[in-house]
């Protein structure tokens, strides 16, 4: 009986909200993870989205507030001297690692670190609050509040941030120039062309893939780990969480960094020819 308790614990908490078509063609929620499973790609998590959403309008509404207020005859006090602080070292960053004019990776780097951060930064709040409060209200729903530990929210950014890189690249090499680097690199002969054309297209696919993977992977390992210790006698659970809790608060903000610096390394090398 404890352990059917305890597997239905974990599922809970690693179930989105999740809205999606049945095979009746009717848009319903999902109660359980076979219900997901039935509605296949033709689903939408809603607490993933709402939460990206929530966190966007966060992020614009402090840092556009922020930079009206910013001047040259004052000094920055308070959250406009964090702000000022996180756009001078991302800046420091790229000059160091970005070698080519563009107006676009300044604020580019500037959305995915603040982004990710702050949605990595949800899993230190006692979110499981709201679930308790579902579970009095007597509703069968669950809120998954952490986005980046939704594959589909973390594969979103990384593929955007693949088109904008790969625009950059037709658009500073030209097309020709563009499959004629795919073709050539890194055999140039006649014969390896198609060799070169699987190796390349395996190496452009990698880059999305190994930075939504990156992120999802130690973000929702890092929910598991949570839930795994709220499953414990509660006299261990203030100490293991004291513990990871440490060790978390060093994941969030270097997760947020190594997706953005992989972005401006992707973005470098859309410039280079080979």
């Amino acid at each position: 009986m404890k352990n059917l308790i305890y597997t239905k614990y974990i599922k809970h908490h690693l179930q989105n909200l999740t809205v999606g078509l049945t095979k009746k063609n009717v848009w319903v929620l999902a109660h359980n993870i076979e219900q997901i499973k039935s509605m296949g790609f033709i689903s939408i998590n809603l607490d993933s989205i709402l939460v990206s959403i929530v966190i966007g309008l966060l992020f614009f509404f402090v840092f556009k507030k922020c930079s009206l207020l910013l001047n040259y005859t004052t000094s920055p006090k308070g959250l406009r001297n964090v702000v000022e602080y996180i756009i001078e070292n991302i800046n420091n960053i790229i000059i160091n690692n970005f070698k080519y004019k563009n107006d676009l990776i300044g604020p580019l780097s500037v959305v995915i670190l603040m982004s990710i951060l702050l949605m990595n930064c949800i899993d230190l709040l006692p979110i499981d609050v709201i679930n308790i409060f579902l579970y009095w209200l007597k509703l069968d729903q669950n809120i998954k509040v952490l986005a980046t530990s939704d594959i589909n929210i973390t594969a979103g950014m990384a593929i955007s941030v693949f088109f904008i890189i790969n625009f950059y690249d037709i658009k500073n090499k030209s097309l020709t120039g563009f499959l004629k680097e795919i073709c050539t690199h890194p055999f140039n002969k006649l014969v390896c062309i198609p060799f070169n054309i699987i190796l390349e297209i395996i190496n452009l696919l990698m880059e999305p893939l190994s930075l939504s993977l990156r992120l999802f992977g130690n973000m929702f390992a890092s929910e598991v780990i949570f839930i795994l210790i709220n499953m414990l006698p509660f006299w261990m659970q203030w100490i293991l969480s004291f513990i990871w809790g440490m060790f978390h608060i060093l994941i969030i903000p270097l997760q947020s960094f190594i997706f953005m610096m992989l972005t401006i390394i992707y973005f470098n090398r859309s410039y280079k020819t080979n």
